[in-house]
């Protein structure tokens, strides 16, 4: 059954650290799993790939059958209803707008000594994403993924997918073709990770890997990196919602089972100042399961991860939801920009009643890809940023060598270093 806790409870600060601390990720035993894949695909390749393909996909491909077509792209698109098209449409340029704007500028100057300093921004060349599949197909992954990359300028994009049986979902197709995505595979799980981090005899290495995937791809991508660069370590998904009398009890429990549905560990936690909205949202929560096509997956996430807490304050509440940090944090109060600057740790913030966190992760232009498991202590969500590599410039001319060179020197011989020194004073020589 979910939690239901009270701060104002002798037992609420132990029992709060029990559901802070609850482990929701994978087991030592698919990390040792997916280690013993990503050797075997780094060994034997395209071979490797297509026999876990074969076992966990069910899909029997050859070498050099992964790659989807472009006929079978178009065709695919075609078979996507007008209306989807449309609205993936919309998701995109929404997204490709609000990410342009994160776009950094190179920056260059010279200090009072003549110094030349600055930073110029580069994009990662190739770029693999991962794209989850299996129980449900995402397009709007797809976009959240793609878009952030093309926008940084990244040269080559690999975009993996798993296909049961070996098909891909049109959807999925149509987004990446709206993206601009042309090179697919039909292959996902750790071997997936491998073979865009390692590179296979079909498929050439990339620099980065991003995208979620469940327990053993974020293990996978976990044990690749170093290889490759990664976006984060990406768990089941989470969602915090704070509210007050003013929330409305069905609105809020259709939220909290937008994440439940997701399975696989999903989390779902109501922060309340009122007692009788938690109750009417738990009973909300139960009735709306009974309308849902997941049903059986939600209520399993439900009763496993969900949270119910009501507390004394808003402050109060806004306190424990940066203690936890959530993936999704909905402000559910009638003036949510007074809590707004308060909210320190969250992947992605959500305004009022009228924004539920689903509108993130299709059409909002916000990017869907976001920190999880507390990581948004520390961590963003994926951005253009993430696609782009900052260098550091510097130049000096004589006059500004010679005003720097005493105490580089002095630091350098501290350091027992000197070749560094001798570098600097050679060139100080008449």
């Amino acid at each position: 059954m979910p939690v239901r806790l009270d701060s104002r409870d002798a037992g609420f600060a132990k029992s709060f650290e029990t559901l802070l601390n609850s482990k929701r990720e994978a087991s030592e035993e698919v990390g040792n799993a997916v280690a013993a894949i990503l050797a075997d695909v780094k060994a034997r390749g395209d071979a490797a790939v297509a026999e876990y393909t074969a076992r966990f996909d069910g899909y029997a491909g050859t070498q050099g059958s992964f790659l989807v077509k472009d006929h079978e792209i178009e065709a695919a698109s075609a078979r996507v209803s007008s209306d989807v098209i449309g609205a993936l449409t919309i998701a995109h340029e929404r997204i490709k707008a609000h990410h342009e704007k994160q776009r950094p500028v190179d920056h260059i100057y010279q200090d009072h000594l003549g110094v030349t300093l600055g930073t110029i921004w580069t994009p990662v060349e190739a770029v693999g994403i991962y794209v989850p599949g299996g129980t449900a197909a995402y397009p709007s992954s797809v976009l959240m993924n793609a878009v952030p990359a093309k926008v940084a300028g990244a040269s080559r994009i690999a975009m993996v997918v798993p296909t049961p049986r070996g098909e891909v979902n049109d959807a999925v197709l149509a987004a990446a073709r709206i993206a601009g995505i042309t090179e697919i595979y039909r292959i996902g799980g750790a071997q997936a990770v491998g073979a865009l981090a390692y590179g296979t005899e079909t498929i050439a290495p990339v620099s980065k890997v991003v995208g979620p995937g469940n327990a053993y791809v974020a293990a996978a991508k976990r044990q690749v990196f170093g290889q490759v660069g990664i976006d984060m370590i990406a768990g089941p998904s989470e969602v915090l919602v704070i509210a007050d009398s003013s929330a409305n009890p069905a609105w809020v429990a259709a939220d909290l089972l937008a994440q439940a549905e997701h399975g696989g560990g999903a989390q779902s936690i109501l922060v309340t100042t009122d007692h009788k909205l938690a109750d009417l949202v738990e009973d909300e929560v139960w009735r709306q399961i009974e309308l849902l096509p997941r049903a059986e997956i939600t209520r399993e996430g439900w009763e496993e991860f969900g949270a119910i807490i009501t507390v004394a304050s808003l402050a109060e509440a806004v306190e424990l939801a940066n203690r936890i940090a959530s993936e999704h944090v909905e402000l559910a109060v009638d003036d949510p920009q007074v809590l707004l600057p308060k909210i320190r740790n969250a992947g992605a913030i959500f305004l009022g009643h009228h924004t539920p966190e689903a509108i993130g992760d299709y059409v909002g232009g916000s990017n869907h890809v976001l920190p999880t498991a507390r990581s948004a202590r520390y961590a963003s969500g994926l951005g253009v940023l993430d696609f782009m590599k900052r260098t550091s410039v510097l130049g000096c001319d004589p006059a500004s060598l010679a005003e720097l060179a005493p105490a580089a020197r002095t630091l350098a011989t501290t350091e027992g270093l000197g070749a560094h020194e001798r570098s600097i004073s050679i060139r100080l020589n008449r």
